[in-house]
């Protein structure tokens, strides 16, 4: 489990080092510039560390799944090398994934108002400012993504359908409030990412308004990064109590 927390914590790292630098020295710099290899430098992390943050929330889906369903042989199916081979494949998925749409955006002409009105360098506002017809990356965009969230999140229903299940048969209220409570973390960060994402991709490209774009983008590139460390220090004990103690938190 803490394996996976620490793979997760990477992300949120990167998440952060991608966006924030830039976007700190725009903001007390003035320097409100970047170069177009520093965009598509921008836009493959955002989707790299995007498609990887799917499959290794699945990653841990699984995790929980072996830890509750069969926690006699958890030690043994989760054994380090397993792990190690599951979070490689998961970055060289997100990495590999993203490529072909990166390349197909670098081929794009802008010859028209080349201003990025969003804090980095979106899909969905570079496709905008092209003047080719960009229908067919769209596309491929829409098949991609559905074809990596979907199946992720398939197999995360799936895999909290048998923890619920076995939850529900455990005799003693003391070993389901654990077992509920193990799980409960690993649900609510999927709500948030999966959410902020779908809120803002979830519309058609001719539909998009910075407006709201803009806010919605920042909740996956830095609320989603802060609040994962928080809620899963919910589940350390010492750190509840200090929260109870000092009344940050009331029952």
């Amino acid at each position: 489990m803490y394996f996976f927390l620490c793979n997760l914590a990477f992300i949120d790292i990167f998440t952060s080092s991608v966006y924030h630098p830039k976007l700190l020295l725009g903001l007390l710099g003035g320097n409100n510039t970047i170069s177009f290899i520093g965009c598509l430098f921008q836009l493959q992390c955002f989707m790299f560390l995007a498609c990887t943050q799917f499959v290794s929330l699945t990653a841990m889906a699984y995790d929980r799944y072996v830890a509750i369903c069969n926690p006699l042989r958890y030690l043994i199916v989760m054994n380090r090398r397993f792990c190690v081979i599951l979070i490689t494949a998961c970055w060289i998925f997100g990495f590999t994934e993203p490529l072909s749409h990166t390349l197909l955006i670098s081929t794009l002409p802008f010859c028209s108002s080349r201003i990025i009105d969003h804090f980095f360098c979106d899909l969905t506002v570079l496709l905008k400012l092209s003047c080719k017809d960009t229908f067919y990356i769209e596309l491929l965009t829409y098949i991609s993504g559905a074809l990596v969230g979907l199946p992720a999140f398939a197999l995360i229903i799936a895999s909290y359908t048998y923890i619920i299940s076995t939850i529900i048969k455990i005799h003693s209220a003391t070993g389901r409030k654990k077992a509920f409570s193990t799980c409960s973390f690993h649900l609510t960060v999927v709500i948030v990412f999966y959410g902020s994402i779908l809120i803002t991709y979830l519309r058609p490209p001719a539909q998009y308004s910075a407006i709201l774009s803009k806010p919605s983008a920042f909740l996956y590139t830095a609320l989603t990064p802060l609040s994962n460390p928080f809620i899963y220090a919910l589940r350390t004990k010492e750190i509840k109590q200090y929260i109870f103690r000092k009344g940050i938190i009331k029952c």
